[in-house]
């Protein structure tokens, strides 16, 4: 026998209590009794199964009470076995960590913003497998495909821009290295979100979506910033902002139209993202759950024991009822 909710056999600790409580009660009636009358005459008046009786009802209610105290922690036994068939899609989440990610335009700082979003989007998984990637001027994959959500968060929480050293936008690598994360089997149920803020510096992007699409994968894309461009901060001195070689201030700027055409090349869709709000929520809900088909993840088998608390209320229902129909006078 197993239970499911055993943390209830606690209760049972307060049956000392009652049997207690009957002990008290009996030898408070029996004190009373001697002071009315003599013990002869108790005799002839109480009848001498008075106390059986009364004994009676009181085990019969301690043991009504410990039947529900058992239905209560939902005793078990008997199994049987159980297929259980999980179905997901793939999702690789491509996040840009070149120092342009630092730009302030969105608060606290594009890179932190996106994080924040990839993490939200983590709970909102239902079966998924997710998996992540990190990119600037080359990409690595930072976290293979898991249904483990609490390993792709603290894989998360490591992205940062002195992750990798080259600077640089490089969305063909980045791509690439996504599709290579999947698996080469299958064609179906394959999707990539890549994030970034800033151009495509070696120009195959259009070229590795092309790629991408002959696999099955399809990308959706999130652009950051703002067209007009946003300062970067200089992260070597602390303070100021990066400068060229000429001494002005480098802007980064958003290049959607090659975004636009990665996403669209695939299958997929293109999302601009100004103040923050990278419609993640959207992009996963109506995108990916409605247009990436589905696959069967993960099969398995469990044990599905047979609940049994039905039998012991059914027990302490005949203690109460046995305690009801015994008389005391």
């Amino acid at each position: 026998m197993r239970f499911g909710l055993p943390e209830y056999l606690l209760l049972l600790m307060g049956l000392a209590f009652l049997i207690g409580f009957f002990i008290w009660s009996g030898n408070r009636k029996r004190e009373q009794a001697a002071r009315f009358a003599s013990s002869s005459l108790l005799g002839r008046l109480v009848p001498p199964r008075a106390r059986k009786k009364q004994r009676k009802k009181n085990t019969l209610m301690v043991f009504a009470v410990f039947f529900f105290i058992l239905a209560l922690a939902q005793p078990r036994w008997g199994y049987e076995w159980e297929d259980l068939k999980q179905e997901g899609v793939d999702i690789i989440v491509a996040v840009d960590v070149s120092q342009s990610m630092l730009a302030t335009d969105i608060q606290p700082n594009r890179m932190e913003r996106a994080k924040h979003e990839v993490a939200d989007l983590i709970h909102l998984l239902e079966g998924d497998r997710i998996g992540l990637v990190a990119f600037a001027g080359s990409s690595i994959l930072q976290c293979p495909l898991t249904l483990d959500y609490n390993a792709a968060k603290m894989f998360l929480d490591v992205l940062g821009t002195d992750l990798i050293p080259t600077q640089g936008t490089a969305l063909g690598h980045a791509i690439r290295t996504a599709v290579k994360a999947f698996s080469s089997v299958e064609k179906k149920s394959k999707a990539i979100i890549l994030i970034t803020d800033g151009e495509d510096h070696e120009g195959d992007a259009l070229a590795a979506a092309q790629y991408a699409n002959e696999q099955g994968v399809k990308v959706f894309v999130i652009g950051i910033g703002a067209e007009e461009g946003a300062p970067i901060p200089d992260p070597e001195r602390q303070r100021g902002f990066k400068r060229d070689r000429k001494g002005e201030i480098v802007l980064t700027r958003l290049n959607e139209v090659v975004l636009q055409q990665v996403a669209l090349s695939t299958g997929g869709s293109y999302v601009r993202s100004v103040l923050g709000d990278m419609d993640l929520n959207k992009i996963y809900l109506e995108d990916i759950k409605q247009r990436v088909e589905k696959k069967e993840l993960r099969t398995a088998r469990r044990k599905r024991w047979q609940e049994r608390f039905q039998w012991f209320i059914a027990l302490g229902l005949v203690c109460l009822l046995g305690e009801c129909m015994v008389r005391e006078k």
